[in-house]
């Protein structure tokens, strides 16, 4: 059975699926929608093919981007071809299933009721500090969207407790503006513990949307339920699975 998590601030079909419900197995096990990953082809596409089944839309329909960490925007009016490299994707076309894959970054879903206008955001914290959260916002606009009227909610990503940083990432964030220091406690040592999904929310306000929330569930901490690419390398393992997020009108 997959697993579903859903928010009642996005009133369309979305989901943050968890591992839970897959055909993989080994350090893939359960629900891995990374073609990137080292998992057999045919096994994620199987894995794929359910997730397009639970979103209500053929497979070529689930749209995903070839995700490089940056702050590029894909405003989508139907299936792609190939996939362009970007981080988030926006459409006003019905039919269309917008998704990102994830193992700790924010998986960010948007929507504007009113307008009809959706959107899915890739967010790390470099996505996230080169903007690509507003970046959405933008291009979600040119597709008749208000920024007033859109939720966006952040799905499982890693939680502070679990996400160690050095001195220097620090510095990143502290340069950029003094007020992100509040993102950072200390760790052990030297070390830090930085804050995304507080990150995410406040950017996201900053921007002026209508509704910003996160789901609170750690993909560091709940194995079970979610694949982490902070814990696998933690674990020694060579690779790990990709979790997927949905949305579509």
């Amino acid at each position: 059975m997959l697993e579903l998590i859903t928010s009642d601030a996005i009133p369309f079909r979305h989901a943050f699926f968890t591992r839970k419900g897959g055909a993989s197995s080994g350090i893939f096990a359960g629900l891995n929608c990374g073609t990137g990953s080292t998992d057999q082809s045919e096994i994620v596409a199987i894995n794929r093919a359910r997730v397009a089944e639970a979103m209500g839309v053929d497979l070529p329909a689930l749209v995903t981007v070839n995700q490089v960490h940056s702050a590029d925007v894909v405003s989508v009016s139907a299936p792609l071809t190939d996939r362009p490299r970007a981080d988030a994707l926006v459409t006003a076309t019905p039919g269309l299933a917008l998704a990102v894959l994830t193992a700790d970054c924010q998986p960010v879903l948007f929507a504007d009721p009113k307008a009809r206008v959706i959107g899915a955001a890739h967010a790390g914290w470099r996505g996230a500090f080169e903007g690509v959260l507003e970046a959405t916002l933008e291009a979600m606009e040119a597709l008749g969207a208000r920024r007033g009227d859109i939720a966006a909610v952040i799905g499982p990503t890693i939680s502070q407790p679990a996400y160690e940083v050095g001195q220097e990432f620090f510095e990143t964030f502290a340069d950029e503006d003094r007020a992100n220091t509040r993102f950072f406690i200390n760790g052990q040592g030297d070390r830090l513990l930085f804050d995304l999904p507080a990150y995410g929310l406040h950017r996201l306000r900053l921007a002026g949307v209508g509704h910003a929330e996160w789901t609170r569930h750690c993909t560091y901490r709940d194995s079970e339920r979610f694949f982490s690419y902070r814990r696998a390398t933690h674990a020694g393992e060579q690779d790990y699975g990709r979790l997927i997020a949905s949305i579509r009108l």
